[in-house]
């Protein structure tokens, strides 16, 4: 089973890219969890065709201890599993408790075990927060290896360099290792050079270059990914990629993080500061 963590700069797609990526892998036969680390618990909606789901803090609320793991995962998209954390009542409590409190749970249930036959975990970890509760998936080895989701714009790439500190601050006492950058197009004047370069600097691989296309959208306002929304648009086919290059990735580095000075030069080089 690999365990994967997808992050990001809030806002960049990493949930829709997660989502997606997910179907290309299900699509392609692998059994998939997907845990959605991020309060507003939104990270698997497209995968259930827009269905609520209740999440595990939610539940526990309501139920107590007595909770049955199919209290707290749904199916979705071509058998996917499903699980929500979700976070305190607004403006009470800490939302990074919410994943300890989930990952401990679902340990605990079984959700992991040999017996599941899953092939990939997946962690969509809210925003570019590498600290507390929303490090745990890197802190304590539940996740093995990490996707960053950038784009050309200059704070995708200033958070992505943070996260890569993270890595390597945790890297140092477990085995989380960066598998590559996935580079969420925002259509910036040369993207793809520019984050192929910053992966270089990093030491590691720009993954894939999602391009930006409306298909996204429309198969978001219906409630589901590209490949469940229109499997023959060539957006799908984007996302396929992107699912057989994680399925067959071997390149796991410990990254090297940039001084800011540096990445500015970076993006002074190719052309976003003139």
């Amino acid at each position: 089973m690999r365990k994967v963590a997808i992050y990001g700069k809030g806002g960049i797609g990493k949930s829709t890219t997660t989502q997606n990526t997910v179907a290309g892998l299900a699509e392609a036969g692998k059994h998939v969890m997907v845990v959605g680390c991020d309060p507003k618990a939104d990270s698997t909606r497209l995968l259930l065709g827009g269905l609520a789901q209740r999440t595990v803090l939610d539940t526990l609320r309501e139920e107590g201890e007595e909770v049955e793991l199919d209290d707290i995962r749904k199916r979705g998209f071509k058998n996917t599993i499903c699980v929500e954390s979700g976070g305190p009542e607004p403006g009470v409590g800490c939302a990074g408790r919410g994943i300890i409190t989930s990952i401990n749970l679902l340990e605990q249930l079984g959700a992991y075990a040999d017996s599941q036959k899953l092939d990939y975990v997946f962690y969509d970890v809210l925003g570019d927060v590498v600290c507390g509760g929303f490090a745990m998936p890197i802190r304590e080895g539940k996740a093995e290896e990490i996707y960053i989701v950038c784009s050309g714009e200059m704070m995708a790439m200033y958070a992505a360099n943070n996260i890569c500190k993270g890595i390597v601050k945790f890297a140092e006492a477990g085995g989380v290792r960066l598998g590559g950058l996935i580079c969420n197009s925002r259509k910036v004047d040369n993207e793809r050079a520019m984050i192929e370069a910053f992966a270089a600097r990093l030491g590691t691989q720009m993954i894939h270059f999602v391009p930006r296309d409306n298909m996204v959208q429309k198969a978001e306002i219906n409630r589901k990914t590209v490949i469940d929304f229109d499997p023959t648009h060539s957006q799908a086919d984007e996302y396929r990629a992107l699912a057989q290059k994680i399925d067959e990735n071997k390149m796991f580095v410990i990254p090297k993080p940039m001084h800011t000075d540096d990445l500015e030069k970076l993006l002074i080089e190719y052309g976003i500061a003139n």
